[in-house]
């Protein structure tokens, strides 16, 4: 005991005996002080001094009661504050057992208190994040500084938060060391926190990887491929036609649809891949670990498919397609990631120009060997001046009577360097310059002059020339037209067709349909190109006063494997038929091409199957020896009854196509069963109506069944892990298949 604290008792005791000698002459009477008494006056003061004592006693045991009281006071309070903190508190053995835990740490932990005794902390802790606590106990013991960490914690039933731990080593008054820790439970900070970070790195609306996180995944993604030795795809991805969508329907719609899309487009992708949004309907697919560039087209081609599905939003039925481009890393050359973006945009851009729904791979050794796939405008705009600009001509056709009804003129650049450049390597840099306007115009007077030529050679065909949007809405575009047609009096106007693109972003439909109305009055007539696909194709055809519609050549070109294609083909027909215009096809590159176009009701086409873009000088020695092909000669239509037929043929060489996918471990999912498909329905309704007892129809029901069963044996053999067995067996679906389409089209002509 110090010093200062003996004085401070003895002041304590001396201040006590004066109270009770105080409290003492208060309750006892005075006492006479004469010498007769003496001995009696001893025998008072030793009864004082013990009625003194007996006060200092109970006013002793007073105190000793008040303090008590306030003790249990005191313990009750804090144990009620121990009990009620909104935060855990425990206590724990030196091993890391529960001694003591508190109501708050109970609650927290989902277990009563008596059930946490003894029981070790880590068992509430997820297996991943042990190691944290293991950790951090090892760094407390060695500093003694109080540690504070969160990690992913367990009720007692199993259901995970996050936890915040701060603890504290300490020893009790026995001697043993243990630690305090505070709990609290952050799960709603931490899903705010991760609320952020997803806000930061994803786009709200589709919850793809927007382009900050996909900056990271693509150099990610490189250094990948270096150290692996593998290859990176990069495809840049803009939607065809939605503009328009966006325009007409609003902007809801619109997010409902890119939702729709994206969603199905990230599902074609693999573990490890990225779908990405940019902005507006650009994305961004990172595809990993590929052997070569090649590994890449079964992907790009799923993603097409993906972006092309009609999308339903309430009771509209909606339908974009997608234009691709892309690039491959590691590269001959040094690249990095936003080289690999601009090489994407480039090569999507020549896609949509070259009809879109389709994908273009950059050409990097070109790209390496110019400073640029575009050149500047002063370049261009010197060639224009140098002459270097020539006009190749694709003819036009009858399929069925064999007849040449025109050429497309098309504009190619001779460059002195870099060879016959297509429009996509120069046309983008002045689709918004008035140089697009010179070059429309120079296209034209050399189209006219051209014809003229032809003429006097004896060959007269009308010939049609694109004009852009630009050119388009010039205010003196007729007058212009009149000068240039005024040039050339050789050439009648009437031989003169104009095409305007439905992708061409028309700001006024009425100027414009004013503008096509005026050139009419001269004998020139517009047709609209790539119908189907562009901003506006109801509208336009409403307002514009075209005579002919040129049908993409994205659907004719995939008709043969797509369904959808062939459906929307062959609504666009029947849409021209009842807005009384002519159409045109463009994209036939094989006889089954015109065969169904013909059986369609379509006749007039164009495409790589018929011609390819030539030289002026080489179109009269083409002209000459041209014939139709036998299978397309004096073809008709089929009637509507019959289309069930075409249809099914189309159906089943895509599904058969889908099932060897699945078999090749292409697709995740078998193809569902196309028992109930189009034909199959008719099959059983219209169709069982009207074969009676025909044999060709009995033949025609019974291979439908054999290929339904054998590709559900196939897909059964593959799930089996029997793969190698099925592929054995897919020439058998092939051989089902080809019978099947021959018994088809040999109905189909035994009911035109």
């Amino acid at each position: 005991m110090k010093p200062e604290d003996t004085l401070n008792a003895a002041d304590a005791a001396a201040e006590l005996r004066a109270r009770a000698e105080a409290a003492l002459l208060e309750s006892s009477p005075a006492t006479p002080r004469d010498a007769a008494t003496l001995t009696l006056e001893a025998t008072r003061s030793l009864l004082h001094e013990m009625q003194v004592h007996q006060i200092e006693l109970e006013m002793q045991n007073e105190e000793l009661r008040r303090a008590e009281a306030a003790l249990d006071a005191s313990r009750a309070r804090y144990f009620e504050l121990y009990d009620l903190a909104p935060v855990g508190f425990c206590t724990l053995s030196e091993t890391g057992l529960i001694l003591q835990a508190n109501l708050a740490a109970a609650t927290l932990l989902g277990a009563p208190r008596v059930t946490l005794a003894m029981q070790r902390l880590s068992r509430f802790i997820v297996a991943e994040d042990q190691d944290t606590l293991y950790l951090r106990r090892k760094q407390l013991d060695e500093t003694g500084e109080t540690q504070s960490f969160e990690l992913r914690m367990l009720k007692h039933d199993g259901t995970r938060f996050w936890g915040h731990l701060a603890a504290t080593a300490a020893t009790e008054a026995d001697g043993t060391r243990v630690l305090r820790v505070v709990l609290s439970d952050i799960s709603s900070q931490k899903e705010h926190e991760i609320e952020l970070r997803h806000t930061a790195h994803y786009d709200a609306l589709t919850t793809l990887p927007n382009r900050v996180l996909l900056t990271d995944r693509l150099e990610q993604g490189m250094a990948q491929a270096l150290r692996r030795g593998k290859t990176l795809a990069v495809a840049y991805i803009d939607l065809d036609g939605f503009k328009y969508i966006n325009d007409t329907h609003g902007h809801d719609v619109g997010d409902q649809l890119l939702a729709v899309v994206a969603a199905r487009m990230k599902h074609t992708l693999r573990d490890g891949d990225t779908l990405a949004r940019l902005s507006g309907d650009e994305f961004i697919a990172l595809l990993i670990d590929l052997e070569d560039g090649d590994a890449s087209v079964p992907m790009l081609n799923r993603l097409l498919a993906a972006a092309s599905q009609p999308v339903h939003v309430g009771e509209l039925v909606l339908r974009v397609s997608a234009s691709m481009g892309a690039t491959y890393y590691p590269q001959n050359v040094d690249a990095d990631a936003h080289q690999l973006l601009r090489q994407s945009d480039q090569a999507m851009y020549r896609a949509k120009l070259e009809g879109k729904n389709r994908y273009h791979i950059f050409d990097a050794a070109q790209d390496s060997r110019a400073s640029g796939q575009h050149e500047s405008l002063e370049r261009i705009r010197h060639a224009l001046a140098a002459r270097e600009f020539v006009v190749y001509y694709q003819p036009k056709v009858n399929m069925r009577t064999g007849a040449v009804t025109g050429a497309e003129a098309l504009i190619r650049w001779q460059h002195p360097e870099r060879g016959l450049l297509l429009p996509a390597a120069f046309l983008p840099v002045i689709e918004s310059h008035p140089l697009a306007v010179d070059i429309g115009e120079w296209v034209i007077d050399t189209v006219l002059t051209q014809m003229a030529q032809w003429r006097v050679a004896g060959l007269d065909l009308p010939v049609s020339v694109n004009v852009g949007a630009r050119q388009l809405q010039q205010a003196d575009f007729g007058l212009r037209l009149r000068e240039l047609l005024a040039a050339h009096p050789q050439t009648l106007p009437g031989r003169l067709e104009l095409e305007v693109t439905e992708t061409s972003a028309l700001e006024d439909l009425t100027q414009v349909s004013q503008a096509i109305e005026g050139c009419r009055d001269i004998g020139v007539v517009f047709a609209l190109d790539d119908f189907g696909t562009g901003y506006a194709s109801l509208n336009y055809l409403k307002r514009l006063p075209v005579v002919q519609l040129k049908i993409d050549q994205s659907f004719v070109c995939n008709m043969l494997h797509d369904p959808d294609d062939l459906v929307i083909l062959d609504s666009v027909l029947v849409l021209a038929s009842a807005f009384r215009r002519e159409v045109i096809a463009e994209g036939v590159e094989t006889v089954e091409h015109g065969e169904i176009l013909l059986q369609l009701g379509c006749e007039l086409a164009q495409g790589s199957g018929i011609a390819w873009p030539m030289p002026a000088a080489d179109l009269p020695a083409w002209h000459a020896a041209w014939q139709t092909h036998p299978a397309w000669l004096n073809r008709h239509s089929v009637s509507r009854d019959s289309l069930p037929l075409i249809f099914a043929g189309v159906e089943h060489r895509a599904w058969v196509t889908a099932i060897e996918n699945y078999l090749k471990g292409v697709g995740v999912h078998p193809p569902p069963d196309h028992q109930p498909c189009r034909f199959g329905t008719w099959l059983d309704t219209t169709g069982n109506e009207r074969r009676g007892a025909q044999a060709a129809f009995q033949a025609i029901a019974l291979l439908h069944r054999q290929m339904h069963a054998l590709a559900l044996a196939l897909c059964a053999l593959h799930d089996a892990g029997q793969t190698a067995e099925a592929l054995a067996r897919v020439s058998e679906l092939h051989d089902l298949r080809d019978t099947l389409l021959e018994q088809l089209d040999a109905l189909v002509h035994e009911r035109r």
